[in-house]
């Protein structure tokens, strides 16, 4: 039959017969790790534990307490998902099985109406059984009539089998459980009795393979481990995660709404939200402007010849929405990106060396054609505002600007109280050059000189390939979410290609014409995701400068209370904070529990002895006990509460 080459992670290079599997290499190797190994890494690609090895090649033993034994165990629960559903409900055709960051799922179409969450119990059962029967998974390799007879006329699954097929000279991997045949990617455990901890978590519409113009199936989701206490932690992480989202917490406060009437992605400020969003563009307007930044408003239009020439069109077409033709030959676009239009500022005048840096600012609102399954609340949205910036420097400037911009950046992060983050030096990917502007030069030099910056500033951080814009490397500041995973929030990029293309100059010292560097920079993202971002972080729970009602007042009696209530109020709105009285005719126990529900920082309850004290009842949001002071006592309180940006220093 022949022999072929294995080579192993420690570079051991081992002869065996063609046709051998990862579960007979691994046997040979020892009996526990074939006790504990799942699938084999062959070449980098995941393949099932009885898969033949017919090539020369690399592998590595996939074993249970690995990420990648986990990828397999939620693609064996995914197929087990689909079996289980096809069984039930014999109509349902079925798209794509793949995994999630933290689970499994499968896209599904049934004929009969889509599946309630009330049935889960139903489908758990099903696919219990199969487990405790011990069903074998089985791999094989068809021919495209071979696969397309398998799967039995489902539309979805027949599209899936003639792209593979086209991809893989005719063959088609599919994987067998019972009667149902999956022809999804991914390695799969030899049966069924690996799943045995598992649980169905909820369901969800998906447009076939991601397009909005495609069909929408129904996509059921599920996870599983191979122990129970890890089950636990993650169905404890998604409760937390449920309590922490920002658009459960959006509605519930009423923040913000989204309105399919007017479009996905189009969000609608409610005025606590507004109040919210206004208190960050004034502190970061502020803050930059102190910092030496020129705030600027520009067009959300532009002729569509500006980013032509900026390079947008051709690397960023498919995030932009069609252009506007306005009939007369010209072409207008909603912008994506704001830096075109700070370079028009640049070059409306002269600019001298004397000028440098040259520091730009703008709260700008910009449009991306997301599509519609990957819109989220605030955090993915169609229309936002950037908090931008783009800083025209001479080549020897570069260093000392950066050090200033992450100086900036670390110090909203305190005002914020935001701690946990990491610095990513994104570079271009260099073996996969066309996406990116094309000069080796510029790339070289510039991500050099970023590097060399950080390392100046001695500061820790670590370097990702293909995470760069088209036209420069940046630095990427990557901060932990409320639900465990990472976002960037903050970027400051090079840039040697546009101030090029749009041929932008300064005079030097010698009186001649010299190219300046721009510095894209964003420090709190957008408007919305940084609300989104907050939202969770605090758990709508706002700190006191940030929240949209600082204070709420409750009279014990509205016929003896009211009237010193509203001087209170006039008293502390005089003094910019946001105050309501709570005169509802309402018992007053009920009042308060209200204003802990909308997560207001101070409540104030005011009797027959504050208004014969001067004084109020205060209690703080998340407290069980209030305190009575002064009412100038309390005013003092809550304005040095807000000018420490609620930091307890």
């Amino acid at each position: 039959m022949g022999k072929i080459k294995v080579t192993f992670p420690d570079g051991a290079v081992k002869e065996f017969e063609k046709g051998i599997t990862t579960e007979a290499i691994a046997k040979t190797i020892s009996t526990s790790l074939a006790k504990k190994a799942v699938a084999g890494s062959f070449n980098d690609q995941l393949i099932d534990y009885q898969q033949e090895l017919v090539e020369d090649g690399e592998l590595k033993i996939i074993t249970k307490d690995s990420s990648e034994g986990l990828q397999v165990l939620w693609q064996t629960g995914a197929i087990l998902l689909a079996s289980a559903l096809s069984e039930l409900y014999p109509e349902m055709h079925f798209g794509e099985g793949n995994v999630t960051e933290h689970g499994f799922y499968f896209d599904t179409d049934n004929v009969d109406g889509q599946i309630a969450e009330t049935e889960f119990e139903k489908i758990s059962q099903k696919m219990k059984e199969y487990v405790k029967a011990n069903k074998t998974i089985e791999y094989k390799n068809l021919s495209e009539k071979e696969a397309l007879a398998a799967v039995d006329g489902d539309p979805y699954r027949m599209e899936l089998v003639k792209e593979i097929a086209e991809k893989n000279d005719g063959h088609v991997a599919v994987h067998i459980l019972e009667n149902f045949v999956d022809v999804s990617r991914g390695a799969k455990l030899a049966s069924t009795k690996g799943v045995k901890i598992f649980q169905l978590l909820s369901v969800a519409g998906a447009y076939w393979k991601g397009v909005s113009s495609n069909p929408m199936l129904q996509r059921v989701y599920g996870t599983s481990f191979f122990k129970q206490k890890d089950l636990d932690a993650e169905l404890k992480r998604r409760q937390e995660a449920r309590e922490r989202d920002h658009r459960v917490i959006g509605n519930d406060l009423d923040l913000f709404f989204v309105d399919p009437k007017v479009g996905a992605g189009l969000p609608y400020w409610m005025p606590k939200g507004a109040t919210i969003r206004r208190t960050i563009e004034r502190y970061i307007i502020d803050k930059e402007v102190s910092r030496g930044y020129e705030h600027v408003y520009t067009p959300v239009l532009a002729n569509l010849d500006l980013y032509k020439q900026s390079g947008h069109w051709d690397h960023y077409r498919e995030d932009m929405f069609p252009p506007m033709d306005m009939g007369d030959g010209e072409m207008l676009e909603l912008r994506p990106m704001n830096c075109p239009s700070h370079i028009q500022i640049y070059n409306r005048h002269i600019r001298s060396y004397r000028d440098l840096p040259l520091r730009i600012a703008e709260l700008g609102m910009m449009h991306r054609y997301e599509k519609s399954g990957a819109l989220t609340g605030l955090s993915r949205v169609r229309e936002m505002t950037l908090n931008d910036g783009h800083t025209f420097v001479t080549p020897d400037q570069i260093e000392e600007e950066f050090k200033q911009t992450l100086q900036l950046m670390v110090s909203v992060y305190k005002d914020f109280d935001i701690t946990d983050y990491r610095f990513r030096l994104s570079y271009r990917d260099p073996n996969n050059t066309h996406k990116y502007f094309d000069d080796d030069e510029m790339w070289e030099k510039s991500q050099k000189m970023l590097k060399a910056a950080m390392d100046d500033l001695d500061l820790d951080y670590y370097e990702a390939e293909g995470e760069a814009a088209f036209y420069g490397p940046k630095l990427d500041v990557q901060t932990k979410t409320a639900l465990g995973g990472e976002e960037t929030l903050s970027t400051i990029q090079l840039d040697f290609l546009l101030p090029e293309k749009f041929d932008l100059h300064y005079i030097g010292a010698d009186g001649e014409e010299h190219r300046p560097v721009m510095i894209h920079r964003g420090i709190v993202s957008t408007m919305e995701r940084f609300t989104a971002y907050l939202t969770e972080i605090y758990k709508g729970a706002f700190p006191t400068w940030l929240a949209p009602q600082q204070v709420t007042i409750i009279p014990v009696k509205n016929d003896l209370h009211l009237q010193y209530c509203e001087q209170l109020r006039d008293r502390l709105v005089a003094s910019n904070v946001r105050v309501n009285i709570d005169a509802r005719n309402e018992k007053m126990g009920y009042k308060v529990r209200q204003a802990q529900v909308n997560k207001i920082p101070y409540i104030l309850v005011v009797g027959d002895k504050e208004v014969a004290e001067d004084g109020v009842a205060v209690r703080r949001y998340g407290q069980a006990n209030s305190k009575e002071v002064s009412t100038s006592e309390f005013v003092s309180e809550i304005l040095a509460d807000i000018a420490s940006y609620s930091r307890n220093e």
